[in-house]
Order: C-alpha cells, then structure tokens, then sequence
C-alpha cells in the first residue's frame, strides 16, 4: 500500500497519472502489485494529522506527502516509515532533512524551492504589466512557509520600485473579501503563490481575478488552462513522476536516508492571450517567444 497525504482535494487527482506511468515504469501497477490509498484535508490543515494516522495505521508501506503541511504532519506521524515529499520550501531550512544529499532518518522527495521561483514569478508580472505599482500577494497564513515567501516578496518588490500588499484566505470562505480588500487597496495586479488549498479552489480564484479585472499570475500551467492570465512553474505531472521513481527505489530496498533530495529543473511559462485581451493587456512578442505555452 502506498498511502499520499494530501493537503489539496482530490482535483490533484489527474496528476496521479504521472505518478502511476512513474511505478509502472518501475514494475509497480496498481491492482496487481501495489494499491494506491489517497486521503484528502481539502484544504483544512488541522486534519492532516488524523489523516496521517490512519495511514500509519493501514499500515502503508510508504507515504507520499505531497504539500508542506502534509509533510509535517506525516513526520510527526512515524519515524519508521518511509515518506517520499514533494517540498515548495528549503527542506534542510525547515529541518525536515539533515542535508539535500543525504537527508538522514526515513525521509527523502522531491524540491522545487517555490520561495526562489516565486521571485522569478514577480519579474515576470511587472514585465508584462510594468505600469503596476501595488501588487496583491494572496497568502494562506496555516503555511509554515508563507512568511519566508513574504519576506523575499517584499524585498524583490522593494528592488522594482513596487509595493506588496498581503491579503489572507486561510479557507476558501475568505475569498471574496481578500479580493475586495485588493481592489480597495489599488492592488492593480496579483499573484497567487503555490499553495494545495487554492489550487484546489483555482477556478474560483481564476475567476474572481477575471471579476475585479485583475491581471494575475499564477504558480502552474492548470491555472492559465482555467482562463489565468499567466503562470510559471513546475510540470505537476513530470513531479509526480519524479516522485515515483523514489518511492519505487524504497520498495526496491533503497533507505530514505541515502537518496538525495530530487530537484525538477525544467519550470514552463504559460500565456492565456484570450485572458488578456479580455483585460486590455497587450504581451510583448518578446515574452511570447520566451513562453512554452501559448493558449489562444
């Protein structure tokens, strides 16, 4: 039994399917040789430990934990079985791991350092908007990674003349009053970080920036797919395939401990031109050009 912990709903579903062609490749099928047991927070944090429990008490042979939180959670849940993460934020600095090569006890996964790319995602939007001079930063304030993504925020801002302005949602009620707060504010753009509970609610995000014609940019390609304007990050499919190959190196005999923490390099920039007509926004040819994916 390979148990995922996640914090997110079951909208990252999809994605599972590059985690499944991962095992198959490795000879693991499910139904045949290994089962796939997820359990869902849905974006309520405080359940994760419960959740972590049950799959402790399954018992699953590895646990895949596949947001910050779920991380945290499964740790605190055993210190004997493996757990495979997929980390947004330093793992070593967190001290999940003792070091990125080596991460010691029964941890290793996947980290894609969200915090330094969230700065990239920043340049990007004020290239493609650079009049902006108040740009909305939406936080889940339940991440133990939101405030070292604030801080690099703030100060990359700083650099470009911009200002930063944090608005909250620690559960999906807290939407539509973090955008109005934005639009009060003279927030003239936004950017809505790597976090499982907006992804999970991203087509409502997607169109409440539509609603308050907000130009946004967003951390993955499934954002700009639901009418976003922009998004730079990760392939989550290529992720979770990563992902597999790990847990397929444990089931093999592989400790934790001796497998490096894995870094995706390959990160895509996608452009919804029909979101930002509807906008008034005009793309330089050059960003165009740049871009791995135009949606027309």
């Amino acid at each position: 039994v390979v148990g995922i912990l996640g914090a997110g709903s079951a909208s990252t579903a999809p994605f599972l399917a590059g985690f499944r062609e991962g095992l198959r490749d490795a000879g693991y099928i499910e139904g045949q040789n290994v089962v796939i047991e997820a359990q869902w927070a849905e974006g309520h944090y405080d359940r994760l430990p419960v959740l972590a429990a049950e799959l402790v008490h399954r018992p699953a042979a590895i646990i895949v934990a596949s947001s910050l939180p779920s991380v945290f959670a499964a740790k605190a849940a055993t210190s004997t079985i493996p757990i495979v993460f997929i980390s947004s934020g330093d793992p070593v600095q967190l001290g999940i791991v003792a070091s990125l090569n080596r991460p010691g006890g029964n941890i290793t996964g996947v980290n894609f350092f969200a915090v330094e790319v969230a700065s990239k995602r920043l340049e990007l939007l004020i290239e493609v908007v650079p009049r902006v001079t108040v740009i909305g930063l939406l936080t889940n304030p339940n991440n133990p990674r939101t405030g070292v993504e604030i801080g690099q925020l703030q100060a990359a801002a700083r650099t470009a003349g911009k200002q930063i302005l944090i608005v909250e949602a620690g559960s999906e009620r807290d939407f539509d009053v973090a955008f109005e707060t934005l639009v009060q504010e003279r927030a003239s753009a936004v950017l809505i970080p790597t976090e499982p509970l907006f992804f999970g609610w991203r087509e409502r995000l997607v169109a409440l920036a539509a609603r308050h014609a907000l130009p946004a940019m967003y951390d993955v390609r499934e954002f700009t797919a639901a009418g976003g304007l922009l998004s730079y990050g990760l392939s989550l499919t290529d992720t979770y395939r990563l992902i597999a190959g790990q847990v397929a190196r444990i089931l093999k005999g592989a400790k934790p401990a001796d497998l490096p923490i894995l870094q995706p390099t390959k990160l895509e920039l996608v452009v919804n031109l029909r979101t930002a007509k509807t906008l008034g926004v005009t793309i330089p040819e050059s960003f165009l050009l740049r871009a791995d994916e135009v949606i027309e």
